[in-house]
């Protein structure tokens, strides 16, 4: 992989990817199909291990079981990911020196869509309990039928930050 261009923003430290995953909301998602390239922002859950082999995240989405998303997802594993967060312009003395502080993460991974019950509702808690904390949770068994679950795991991912001075 491609080492980041401006190192001394690159984000290393597990405890600020886990401030990033809990701050943002949106996870931006880059497939190719038939009729090209696209991008599709969703809600998300998470599960992020850092340990002694490095750090591993992986991501749940859910959706309809048709359409062009699903349609990708059966077609092309291949993903890309990409959120941000903590927007803010940097002012400055002439119009060329303006910039914008953010967090980020972006990275390169497998989608694969959960089948049975209990991956389904393993996915779908990470992504109530991400989007809606202390929501009582409980899924009937009708949603789980009608409702699409997917893991991505992530191969390779990054994080940056660009600071407000």
């Amino acid at each position: 992989m491609r080492g980041m261009r401006l190192y001394k923003r690159e984000i290393t430290d597990p405890d600020i990817f886990q401030e990033i995953l809990e701050e943002c909301e949106v996870v931006r998602l880059g497939f190719v199909d038939e009729e090209g390239m696209f991008i599709v922002p969703v809600n998300y859950g998470y599960e992020f291990i850092p340990d002694a082999d490095g750090m591993r995240l992986s991501l749940y989405i859910h959706g309809a079981k048709e359409g062009r998303k699903a349609d990708a997802f059966a077609q092309n594993s291949s993903v890309a990911v990409e959120m941000d967060c903590r927007h803010e312009v940097i002012k400055g003395d002439y119009t060329c020196s303006y910039s914008y502080a953010y967090r980020s993460i972006m990275g390169n991974g497998t989608i694969r869509m959960l089948t049975k019950d209990d991956e389904k509702v393993h996915g779908l808690t990470r992504i109530m309990e991400h989007m809606a904390p202390g929501t009582d949770i409980r899924f009937l068994p009708e949603m789980l039928e009608r409702t699409a679950v997917y893991q991505i795991d992530l191969d390779h991912f990054t994080g940056k930050e660009r600071k407000k001075k």
